[in-house]
Order: structure tokens, then sequence, then C-alpha cells
């Protein structure tokens, strides 16, 4: 398993604090998205279909230690756009390690040769560097040639300068089990410290509509690559339970308040996924978000939805109850035959509401209002009147 014991650790004695506390809703992981920018625009990704006004805005480093505050999880993935365009990330990194959190910095690996000396070591620190597959998949994921061979390389020199050093897959339904297989081998091989896999998710303003998988092929699929992988010794950086669940052996809903998010509009209800509106704070969004009205079978636009960031906290949170549930799946693996868990019934779920535009057009008439830069901050940064992330784009 890629997930350090300490770290297990660390998690299950939050989750038991929380239920002996009666906490019904409560963070595990907190998604922190300090900037929407990025240097790939890849086909099946909507993050970054913004105004450049919006794109070149940045969560500075006060309000991404205030959203970590304010949240309390345990863990902080920090993703984006891209991370390592914000040019105050060592410090929000090292400010987040010094807090006690566990942090996974998402990164396509573009900029990382170039920023490594920024960064320390720390064994709550884990370089999460963005990798679909093969030479010929990933680059196609990204749209562009060349990237696999650059994050490779950066890997390499991140691992050979001590860092903790996961890849992340997401899986399209151009995906095959035995392609797939040889990559985590390859991977594997690298000396990765894990492995991170979940199927893409169907953002309504991805350039590319054709390659997202339904839930039943996510299901064949992640059953033909774990078959594969038996006695392979791939380091897999989800809990048990939830590759159990990609495989179709649990019948999970989502816990989209496992992973709260917060971004440059504020805090993202309901779900990392999903834009659909906006809280100032994060008590805000646990207390006013109708949690009910989303997640499979409830929601047109969760209806194929499998991605970790709704369902491994629901999974994390059924290890902790039933431990040994997770044991027997981490000592045998997600079982790869025999019939599937139920599936959950689609026939009562609310029709899509398209709100993208509302939401971007809400943020433009906001930034149009705000105040200008002082003048004295302008003379900080040498005369530009931007924060230092900004005026280094």
């Amino acid at each position: 398993m890629g997930i350090p014991l300490r770290q297990q650790i660390k998690v299950g004695a939050y989750i038991l604090r929380q239920h002996l506390a009666g906490r019904k809703r409560y963070p595990l992981v907190l998604m922190l998205e300090p900037l929407f920018k990025c240097n790939l625009a890849c086909a099946g990704c909507g993050k970054i279909d913004y105004p450049d006004p919006i794109l070149n805005r940045r969560l500075s480093v006060e309000e991404c230690l205030q959203a970590v505050d304010e949240c309390g999880a345990p863990v902080v993935a920090i993703a984006g756009g891209e991370p390592l365009l914000h040019k105050e990330m060592p410090e929000i990194v090292e400010k987040i390690l010094a807090r006690g959190k566990i942090i996974i910095l998402c990164t396509n690996a573009l900029l990382l040769e170039k920023r490594l000396e920024q960064y320390k070591p720390h064994p709550r620190f884990t370089w999460d560097i963005h990798l679909d597959g093969d030479r010929e998949q990933h680059d196609w994921a990204v749209s562009q040639k060349g990237v696999y061979d650059r994050a490779v390389k950066a890997l390499k020199l991140a691992k050979e300068k001590g860092f903790r050093v996961a890849i992340n897959a997401t899986l399209f339904n151009n995906a095959e089990p035995e392609r797939m297989a040889r990559f985590f081998d390859d991977v594997t091989a690298m000396g990765v410290d894990a492995i991170m896999v979940s199927p893409g998710y169907a953002y309504e303003r991805a350039p590319d509509q054709q390659h997202f998988l339904n839930r039943r092929k996510t299901k064949e699929l992640f059953r033909g690559i774990f078959a594969r992988g038996q006695g392979k010794g791939w380091k897999m950086g989800n809990s048990p339970l939830f590759l159990d669940f990609l495989a179709g052996n649990q019948s999970y809903h989502c816990t989209p308040w496992g992973n709260p998010t917060r971004n440059v509009f504020g805090w993202q209800r309901p779900c990392y996924l999903l834009g659909e509106g906006y809280a100032k704070t994060y008590r805000e969004l646990m207390d006013t978000t109708d949690w009910d009205k989303y997640g499979t079978g409830n929601y047109e636009k969760c209806a194929d939805c499998m991605v970790h960031s709704g369902f491994e906290a629901t999974a994390v949170v059924d290890a902790v109850k039933r431990p040994w549930k997770a044991l027997a799946v981490q000592m045998r693996g997600p079982r790869t035959d025999g019939e599937m868990a139920p599936e959950i019934d689609l026939t009562r779920q609310r029709p899509a509401e398209y709100v993208f535009s509302r939401h971007v057009q809400k943020a433009m008439d906001e930034m149009a209002h705000e105040p200008p830069k002082s003048a004295k901050r302008g003379a900080k940064h040498g005369g530009s009147g931007e924060s230092p992330a900004v005026a280094a784009e």
C-alpha cells in the first residue's frame, strides 16, 4: 500500500475524534486551488475555461492558510490549474506543513525541475505528478507531445533529491487494462511511492466529451487492470475500499463534504468537480449547502461519477468503522470477478442545471468593483500594482 502508516494513523485518529464528537459531516481532505491558470490545456479538463482576469487571480498566502485553519482537515491537496505557477507556493507549503498537515501537491511537472530547489523533503509532503498512462496515452490526454518525457524526468529527479513522489492517473474510455497494467509496472520500476487512480469526471465545459467513462465501463476497466496487477507490488495511493469500489464491489454514495474546495471564487458548492455556487466561509458552505440535492441518484450531473474526490472519503470512513473489511481487501486486493454490487437507482435524479456562465459573470462583475491596489503595495512589488504571484506571470 502506498499510504504511509503514520499518515493512516493520523487520519484514522482524526475520524475517530469526529465520531466521538457526534459529527455527521466533516472534512478529510481540503482541496485547495490557489489559481485556475495552467500551462496545459487538457482536452478532458474543465478547470481552465475562464476569462483572463479570473485566470490571473491568485489566493494569497494568508487566504490559503485561513482556508486550512477554517476547514481543519488533516490532509491538504493543492491543485489548480498548475500550482507551481504560483510564485508563493513554497511559502504556502512550508506554512501548511508547520500546521501539522499532510500535503499532496499536484503538478503536471513541467516546472518541477526549475522549482524543485525551492522545496525540502518532508515526511508529510508528497509530489503528486499527473501521468495518465504511457507516453502516447499521456501526451494524448494532455493534448501536447513531449509532456510525458518531461514529467518522467522531473519525477526521477525528485526521487533522487529524497522527495516522496506519487503519480495520479485519470482514466478515460480509451484506456486498455493490459496497457495500463504495463504503465503501472513502469512507474513502479521508477520507484514511485504511490499510484493514485480515478476515472475522469465529465466536466460540462471539457473540449472532449467523447471519452468519459460510464459507471459500468469504469468497473469493467478497473477489474481488468487489478486482475493484471496481482502480485506485482504496485503501491496504490488510494484506500483499499475505494479501489474495491472502482472494481464494482461496493455500493457507495459520495460524501462531497469530505473533500471541500476553496478556490479564487470562495468555497465551492457542492464539491471539487461541480461549481454550482460559492460560500464566503467554510461554515457557510457546510451549513447552507443542500447536500441531498447532489450525488449519484440525486442529480443528473453526478450519474456516472466515481471520482476519488467524491468517494474516497466514503471509503476511508467505512474502513475506520469496519477495519476488518478494509484489511481483507488490502490483503487480497480488489475482487475482479463475480457479481458486482447493486447499482444506484437513477430514476429519481433531478435534471442538470447549467450555471457556469452565471457564476463567471458574477465574478467578473465583483472584480470590476474591487478597489484598485494601493500605491504602497504597487511600489513594494515593482510598481505593477499586482501581487507577486500575478506579476511573476
